[in-house]
């Protein structure tokens, strides 16, 4: 049957052009090196070794997340733990925790700490909301009538669990276990600090210690292609999900289950769970401001600072919500062949670490553009290419979910279709729409290498005047970007949780 095309579908193709423009730099760089040049840099044993350590990494975090965030995400949403729904807007604020600041806090307080274990730890620790928030909500959601139709033909608790919720809960645990692995893969912050090498910290190296721009560009196409493998797998298991309900009307919601005995040492897991993702590196950099002995430094520059994270991420957030906006609808509302392969073609950008934007970036914007390079619309387009997919997440599942009858009763009224998305699906998607944007929002303030790339000179962020400091041991002085970073991204992530609750 052959597609019928839309307005819809051209400008949701031309947004999605737009974001995969990084990838142009990495195969005009490696496609003029010749094979002889490439084939040496993938056939060197440390291309191999980056390539165990980076996957072994991934698969472990994700793994940990998974195996930590569904029975977290169920103590939250279906028990009757001392604290309720308060600490579903705790499991949002590891979101505010930079995976760089978490380690950085680890380090003052343990210098010895360095390698895989100490990697894995901390970036499970600041990744575990991307499988307990979409976990809960889908808790929050799931008809009880399930578990007790299977209660009432002899299954057990555990039994009924496993036949009935579990797989419903699977596919946003394993999108979650994706978004855990790709932040892994991209990350350079942590990594960085406790000396472990993965793909993202030699392809900086490589460009900034030796400039070797095509050893880079050859490694961060590999890298690329190790993060397709996650973004392919997450859609293989989406495509085989399937929704079903034993009733016509609204889903009940589930009564929480007594704890008894056991309510006290769940809340004391929950609270030291999060208290080493939270409460530990705000502790620690509170005790490294008030030992400094340059605490009374100059204030000036952390208001700068902090007004350059807001600024910065906030235009990143406006491109990135442009872009998403017909990809995302176009997703929810056809299922033919363009509109999937534009859908893909905006993944891919999940798939692109910050120093890989970065350095592609920086190419474009010396050759094609340089009248933007080192501006505040090349950092926001970098911004916006990285968390393209978030927002599109938010966009689609908020979309998918305003019925198409609605619009319909809107056509047959004489609204052209531009007038009733206006009028009617995005007023009924606009908590999604605004989840969407408030995500990118927290995770661009935390944004490192492509910050510490593309800013414009003398334009210091939170972010990079921490890693400065920090580059050359100087903890104290660190101490309060950081401190003011964590707060500053707080603020969203905490608007972030809210939202998400009203809508479960």
């Amino acid at each position: 049957m052959r597609t019928r095309l839309t307005p819809l579908h051209l400008l949701a193709a031309c947004a999605a052009l737009v974001s995969v423009t990084p990838l142009l730099y990495l195969f005009v760089r490696t496609g003029s090196a010749g094979w002889a040049d490439i084939w040496q840099i993938l056939a060197r044993p440390r291309t191999l070794e980056l390539s165990v350590a980076s996957l072994g990494l991934a698969a472990a975090v994700a793994g940990t997340c998974i195996a930590l965030g569904v029975p977290l995400a169920w103590l939250l949403t279906r028990t009757a733990i001392p604290g309720g729904r308060l600490w579903l807007i705790v499991a949002a604020l590891p979101l505010a925790v930079p995976s760089y600041v978490a380690a950085y806090t680890w380090l003052a307080a343990f210098p010895w700490l360095q390698g895989f274990a100490p990697a894995w730890a901390v970036l499970s620790l600041v990744s575990l909301p991307y499988v307990v928030l979409p976990v809960a909500a889908v808790l929050s959601q799931v008809d009880p009538a399930f578990d007790e139709v299977a209660r009432t033909l002899g299954d057990g608790p555990l039994r009924s669990f496993r036949r009935t919720t579990a797989p419903l809960l699977w596919p946003a645990a394993a999108a979650g276990g994706l978004l855990s692995a790709l932040y892994t893969l991209s990350d350079f912050g942590a990594v960085s600090l406790l000396r472990f090498d993965t793909f993202t910290r030699v392809i900086y190296t490589s460009y900034r210690a030796a400039f070797d721009r095509t050893s880079a560009a050859v490694l961060s196409l590999v890298l690329v292609l190790l993060a397709l493998l996650f973004v392919v797998l997450e859609r293989a298991m989406r495509s085989r999900h399937q929704q079903w309900r034993v009733g016509s009307g609204a889903a009940r919601r589930a009564e929480r289950v007594p704890l008894g005995p056991w309510r006290w040492p769940a809340l004391l897991g929950v609270v030291g769970l999060f208290g080493l993702a939270v409460g530990f590196p705000m502790v620690v950099l509170v005790r490294l401001m008030v030992q400094s002995q340059r605490f009374e430094a100059d204030p000036g520059s952390w208001l700068a600072a902090t007004g350059n994270t807001v600024q910065a991420a906030g235009i990143g957030a406006v491109f990135a919500m442009l872009l998403a906006l017909p990809i995302g609808v176009l997703a929810a509302r056809h299922t033919d062949r363009v509109a999937k392969g534009v859908e893909s073609a905006a993944f891919v950008s999940h798939a692109l670490p910050g120093v890989v934007v970065g350095l592609s970036l920086v190419y474009l914007g010396l050759t094609v553009a340089p009248a933007l390079y080192q501006t505040l619309a090349m950092l926001g387009f970098a911004y916006a290419v990285l968390f393209l997919s978030n927002a599109i997440g938010s966009i689609r599942s908020a979309t998918a979910q305003v019925s198409r009858n609605v619009e319909e009763v809107a056509r047959t009224l004489g609204d052209r279709p531009t007038r009733t998305w206006w009028r009617v699906t995005a007023r009924l998607s606009a908590p999604g729409i605004i989840a969407g944007a408030l995500l990118v929002l927290v995770t661009a303030m935390k944004e490192l290498p492509a910050t510490l790339m593309l800013r414009p000179t003398g334009f210091e962020t939170l972010a990079t005047e921490m890693w400065t400091f920090t580059t050359i041991g100087s903890f104290s002085q660190a101490a309060p970007y950081a401190f003011v970073l964590v707060l500053l991204a707080a603020i969203p992530a905490f608007a972030l949780a809210r939202l998400t609750g009203r809508r479960s």
